[in-house]
């Protein structure tokens, strides 16, 4: 068999940093046939000509980005395994890229290099199985036309294919059997049909007990998810979801990847193979993660106060004079530390609400009123960019409204504050209230440049900053926590825009609100 390390990968990255890093992983584990490319459209026409066994890429790439690329790639070269990289707020691109484009694996940054070489060599090992099995179902066809021209060493033929098949079904169920990964079969009602040891060892229960079972009540979570799986019959994504361990009695977190198996005999016979992989390290990590940017972020809030107070007393002149040089380097300090404060004060808050430990304190307030003081709070800005606020109220003037004061107002300020910096000089906002059978509906309007519909579905992920239009310079939270903070009081966000016509930035949040004097 051909060595790991005469196989040809293609390696695409923007970054020469980084692929410096890859060529001197893959060069010290003896991957000697390595193409390394920074720019996707040289990679597509590397591809064209020469076919490789495996293709790496990064998923940020001004070209294109990943997803777009391996879509290309797919189109060339259909067979070959693919792995995309991305960060942890690209995750859900990269299972958009596993249901929609079908590529082999994503593996989020920073990697174990383990890990990497590990998926390298399963996509290798991958990509030689398919090319293989085509080889035999090359093989095959070649077979056929030889059974008709040759009909008198019909059984001697027959019995050299089915040596060759029997062994290729010793090799599928030998891959099935060890594979890492816990492996399903089910009839089109969930029931199971036949399953591997991964998933014996996932349930604490032998396939035996496994046959007597629906999956469906396997399952703790995402029963949902099972229901769509047999109506769409198509390849799908279970996340966030768990099967009980009958012999612990606990939850094992899984992801499961579902794909119908259609019989070619009769349509409707109708099966279903998932793919269960056990990510409780993964959960656990991502645990220990968080938790970890939590403690840190809350530990530097304290240097940071101190380093703003001290930087104060130089500029007002508590520790005596400074000259007008000295004072604008003191102030440029002094902002700066005031927006490592702001970026760590928001990590907090996403936390806070992503782990749960966040408590809302409802208390019943004036519409009116509230709105009124996040105006003023965001005029000063506005009159300086000439830009009016107008606020309208729909059935909504007189009424009181039942939520978390503060959290809402940190709502209302920043879709205020991202109105004002993207409407030109002499603009116009509006702030829109109704009320829809006690249904609050708040809604910030504007003329500015607009955005495009395509970054839409990306405004409210986390450090999603700005459009292809025109790029924030913020952290990248601001609708991210607006939208958890929505989330929370059972309400929904979202946003409607067109470009260069303006903005509409809208939130619901459900019987929040009382007609004043109404008991």
């Amino acid at each position: 068999m051909e060595s790991y390390g005469s196989k040809r990968i293609v390696v695409v990255d923007d970054e020469a940093m980084m692929l410096s890093t890859l060529k001197m992983l893959l060069n010290l584990e003896g991957f000697d046939n390595v193409c390394f490319f920074e720019s996707p459209k040289l990679a597509l026409a590397d591809i064209k000509e020469n076919t490789p066994d495996l293709i790496l890429s990064d998923f940020m790439m001004p070209e294109m980005n990943g997803i777009e690329f391996l879509s290309e790639a797919k189109k060339l070269c259909p067979d070959v395994s693919m792995i995309l990289l991305t960060g942890y707020a690209d995750k859900e691109n990269a299972i958009k890229a596993i249901n929609e484009v079908g590529i082999y694996k994503y593996i989020e940054k920073p990697w174990e290099n383990e890990d990497l070489l590990l998926n390298i060599r399963n996509g290798l090992e991958r990509s030689g199985l398919i090319a293989e099995l085509n080889k035999k179902i090359d093989e095959l066809s070649e077979a056929k036309a030889q059974l008709e021209k040759y009909s008198h060493s019909l059984e001697e033929i027959v019995l050299q294919k089915t040596a060759d098949l029997v062994e290729s079904n010793t090799k599928l169920s030998a891959i099935i059997n060890y594979c890492a990964d816990g492996i399903v079969i089910t009839g089109k009602d969930g029931d199971i049909v036949q399953v591997n040891p991964a998933f014996e060892n996932i349930t604490g229960l032998d396939k035996n007990l496994l046959k007597n079972k629906n999956l469906k009540d396997m399952i703790v979570a995402a029963h949902n998810s099972i229901q769509k799986i047999t109506n769409e019959q198509r390849e799908v994504l279970l996340r966030d979801a768990a099967i009980k361990n009958c012999i612990d009695d606990r939850n094992v977190p899984v992801e499961i990847n579902f794909a119908p198996i259609l019989s070619d005999k009769d349509r409707n016979d109708i099966r279903y193979v998932g793919v269960v992989r056990n990510v409780s390290l993964q959960k656990e990590m991502e645990r220990l993660r968080d938790d970890f940017i939590a403690t840190l972020t809350h530990d530097l809030r304290t240097p940071l106060l101190a380093a703003i107070q001290t930087l104060q007393f130089f500029l007002d002149g508590s520790l005596g004079e400074i000259s007008d040089r000295q004072k604008t380097l003191l102030d440029t300090m002094k902002k700066s530390n005031e927006d490592m404060l702001g970026l760590v004060n928001a990590l907090l808050e996403v936390y806070k609400y992503e782990s749960g430990k966040l408590n809302l304190c409802r208390t019943r307030f004036s519409l009116k009123e509230f709105i009124d003081d996040c105006v003023s709070q965001v005029k000063p800005l506005a009159d300086k960019k000439e830009i009016t606020i107008q606020t309208v109220y729909n059935n909504a003037q007189e009424c009181d409204i039942n939520a978390d004061r503060n959290e809402l107002r940190r709502v209302l300020l920043n879709l205020c504050g991202n109105a004002l910096n993207h409407t030109p000089k002499g603009g116009h906002i509006e702030i829109i209230s109704s009320n829809k059978d006690d249904d609050l509906i708040l809604s910030v309007k504007d003329n500015g440049i607009g955005i495009p519909q395509n970054d839409i579905s990306k405004l409210f992920k986390r450090f999603s900053q700005g459009t292809s239009k025109k790029r924030s310079a913020g952290t990248g939270l601001g609708l991210y926590l607006s939208r958890q903070i929505v989330e929370a009081h059972d309400g929904k966000i979202w946003a409607e825009s067109e470009v260069n016509k303006g903005s509409v930035f809208s939130l619901m949040i459900p019987k929040s609100l009382n007609v004043k004097g109404k008991v």
